[in-house]
């Protein structure tokens, strides 16, 4: 089940670095109706302000999924599934929709009117990049990962604690007498040496 973990971390890790590549990317082509038909270019991160974050925070849980525990794989799941979501469903709703709310910010910073109503009669027309479709296809790939961790986390093995464990924890036999030293190591573990 190793190949399972490193499966999962992998994906989580890819959808959450395109999320944040995205977000530096034009996603939309705005025209403005100002006489000169003058073009805006709208970024990710300003077309869909949760992007940044959210996909930092699912490469988070990808680099934290590689160490983690069984109970926090399942943490790990639901919030990668609910990360997924919402940006999937920001990135379609502006796919589908007339993203004059996801263009208004960087209209009212170029020409100094706000509100939607006016921005939206300012702005004739516009146009979509790929990042927009790229981003939605890396949420279904951060989703399923999500889902695959869920299904698959109960059997994967439990690499990286047990590295960390001493030879004693991991009933390894040292081959020297038990000293003052183990006394207070088995102490420390809770155990009584004197029993």
């Amino acid at each position: 089940m190793r190949r399972a973990r490193s499966l999962a971390v992998l994906a989580m890790l890819a959808a959450g670095a395109i999320g944040v590549i995205a977000s530096t990317q034009t996603w939309i082509d705005v025209t403005l109706d100002d006489g000169a038909q003058q073009t805006l270019a709208v970024a990710g991160a300003e077309a869909l302000p949760v992007l940044t974050p959210l996909s930092l925070a699912a490469l988070a849980l990808g680099a934290a999924l590689s160490i983690v525990g069984p109970v926090l794989r399942y943490v790990f799941g639901v919030l990668g599934a609910l990360i997924a979501a919402l940006v999937g469903v920001g990135a379609a709703q502006l796919m589908i929709g007339r993203p004059v709310a996801a263009a208004a910010s960087t209209v009212t910073d170029a020409t100094g009117i706000s509100g939607t109503d006016a921005v939206g009669s300012l702005i004739t027309g516009f146009s979509l990049t790929p990042w927009p479709g790229v981003t939605l296809f890396a949420q279904a790939v951060l989703f399923a990962a999500a889902v695959f961790t869920l299904v698959t986390a109960r059997r994967w093995t439990s690499g990286a604690s047990r590295k960390y464990r001493t030879a004693t924890e991991a009933g390894a036999d040292t081959g020297r007498p038990h000293d003052a030293i183990d006394s207070w190591d088995d102490l420390s573990r809770g155990d009584d040496p004197t029993a």
